[in-house]
């Protein structure tokens, strides 16, 4: 009994591995497809490509996880061989480095008439398109109700300015600042600017610029904000430090777990805004290398990973927002029976919403370092307003030339 046991699971081994064999013979496109550290959700992607595969019996998928640090370093290397991954996931800002560089294939926008449009639009670069969304994430405004209660104010704040005007206030009722505004780290200040509809004359900054350094002097905004990082602005607010936080729905979980007692106290609403009234997104899409071997079953393979069952299924699992405009519409994002899903609502509803947005420039990572450091010198007083803005400026065209 025990070597017909033992002879049935070497005949069901040998078949199995025929059948892979077979599979992988009969297939005559392999599509290699990157992620970016997307282990956690290999169970996903897997029944995805299975699915796929199943409609598409000559189509082989083979997926590599790549770890996010490394993700730039070896896509520009891929990308200048001449056989480079045919589906890569990256964010926006590389992805518009490798469009400048011209290593991508142009998408047809026919294609992906199904996405929100607004999204879309805000992936063009010089108004073609080179890339796929797959996911979102739109920042929230945390707060700790309790001690907003406490200030004495009636109406939450919806613009930066509203939060600045409240803040003496808050201060002077609870012993907490307003916000701590990280406004030297990465982008968060060009994003601010965008939001008052300033882009390219960085002398039209002042107003913000002086709103800030007064905050600052008056200290209604703690020392901090020229230096903490988000995740250190996180710490301030589980502390009761301050009062509000904007971030994404995912530091609810971290809230829950490191200070629950300040997450009993934490309400959400809708990120500030500026008097433009758009929103910030972040977002993760798709690329298509123009030396890629199999560009048109890389696209197919995209739009079937990103079509709106397939996005909603991703979102469930997550705290990501789905960029498919059914996806977008189901009533997964109409809920708002529990924190987190009010949370992810908001967000879902304010991706209808982010036109103008921000554009990536030639050199975007170093205007973002030259804004940072001119708003710094403003808050420390190292020199007027106005002159700083006419450096920033003259700088910025420097770069451009």
């Amino acid at each position: 009994m025990k070597k017909l046991l033992a002879l049935f699971v070497i005949i069901c081994s040998i078949l199995g591995l025929t059948a892979c064999s077979i599979r992988k013979e009969a297939a005559s496109k392999e599509v290699t497809f990157w992620t970016l550290q997307m282990g956690d959700y290999a169970d996903y992607i897997y029944k995805v490509i299975r699915n796929y595969e199943k409609a598409h019996p000559n189509v082989l998928i083979k997926w590599i996880d790549v770890p996010f640090s490394e993700g730039e370093k070896r896509t520009l290397a891929a990308v200048m061989t001449d056989n480079p991954p045919d589906l890569i996931n990256l964010n926006p800002d590389f992805s518009a480095l490798l469009a400048q560089k011209g290593t991508l294939q142009e998408i047809d926008e026919e294609a992906v008439s199904e996405f929100n449009p607004e999204i879309i639009n805000a992936l063009k670069y010089n108004n073609k398109l080179y890339s796929i969304p797959w996911y979102a994430t739109s920042a929230i405004t945390i707060y700790n109700k309790e001690l907003f209660e406490q200030s004495g104010i009636i109406r939450l704040p919806k613009t930066y300015r509203e939060l600045g005007s409240i803040s003496e206030k808050i201060k002077q009722n609870t012993g907490a600042y307003s916000y701590l505004p990280t406004i030297t780290e990465n982008d968060t200040m060009v994003k601010i600017l965008n939001k008052y509809g300033v882009t390219d004359d960085m002398t039209q900054a002042e107003p913000i610029f002086e709103m800030y350094k007064d905050l600052y002097q008056k200290d209604l905004i703690p020392k901090e904000s020229i230096t903490f990082t988000l995740r250190e602005a996180l710490e301030q607010y589980m502390a009761g430090k301050i009062v509000f936080f904007q971030g994404g729905a995912n530091f609810l979980t971290m809230i829950k777990e490191n200070a629950p007692s300040v997450y009993e106290k934490t309400d959400v609403t809708e990120q500030i805004k500026g008097p433009v009234g758009q929103n910030d997104f972040s977002v993760m899409n798709f690329v298509i290398p123009l030396r890629a071997k199999h560009k048109k079953e890389a696209l197919d393979f995209c739009l079937y990973l990103t079509n709106a069952e397939n996005q909603l299924e991703l979102a469930k699992m997550t705290n990501v927002i789905a960029t498919n405009d059914t996806a977008l519409g189901d009533s997964f994002y109409n809920d708002y029976s529990s924190l987190e899903s009010k949370a992810r609502s908001i967000s879902a509803k304010q991706i209808k919403r982010i036109t103008p947005q921000l554009k990536q420039r030639r050199n975007q990572k170093e205007i973002n370092t030259l804004v940072n450091t001119a708003v710094q010198s403003a808050l420390l007083q190292k020199d007027s307003v106005e002159n700083i803005l006419k450096k920033l400026d003259k700088d910025i065209n420097g770069i451009a030339e």
